[in-house]
């Protein structure tokens, strides 16, 4: 026999294996959340959920269309702060089809702002950018890049304007 185990913070209060499940914010359906493990620790502080074992959410507008796709192989949800902590192989599509990886990533839906301070890569059509720290609205369509680097290209056929400097001290009198 094992002993007894005292810390009742220590144990999830629920347990759920093989999940698919939908939440709702205000009676409609905002979430679909496919997981493999899903734990819940009420007793620690602060509270969390624990999806440990991988998860995917997807986010629905009001006409349950996907407005964005999430996939990691850890995650963590601060109910009462309502702030999601991913971590590892974080993947997310927006409505655009701009793709956005990096190591770690937290979604504050109480300020619906999403941020990282780790190394970002966002894929567009016609480019891909990389960074060092990240902030956005949790729409993932309206971003900003921290220390951005990448390949820019240059349309070198438009014609730039003379540079006044330049053009002054060319003129001769």
């Amino acid at each position: 026999m094992g002993e007894a185990i005292t810390e009742r913070d220590s144990l999830p209060v629920m347990d759920t294996r093989g999940v698919t499940t939908l939440i709702s914010d205000s009676g409609m359906i905002r979430y679909r959340i496919n997981t493999e493990e899903w734990k819940v620790f009420d007793r620690k502080v602060p509270p969390y959920w624990a999806f440990e074992q991988g998860v995917y959410l997807e986010k629905f507008d009001t006409l349950f269309q996907v407005e964005a796709s999430i996939e990691a192989d850890t995650a963590y949800f601060y109910n009462k702060e309502e702030l999601w902590k991913l971590v590892s192989n974080v993947h997310i599509q927006n409505l655009k089809g701009e793709k956005f990886d990096t190591d770690l990533l937290y979604w504050d839906q109480k300020k619906q702002r999403v941020y990282s301070d780790h190394r970002i890569r966002i894929e567009q059509p016609d480019r891909v950018i990389i960074g060092r720290g990240f902030e956005s609205n949790q729409q993932m369509t309206i971003y900003t890049i921290h220390k951005p680097e990448g390949i820019f290209y240059v349309d070198d056929t438009a014609t730039a304007p003379p540079d006044s400097l330049q053009a002054d001290t060319l003129q001769k009198k």
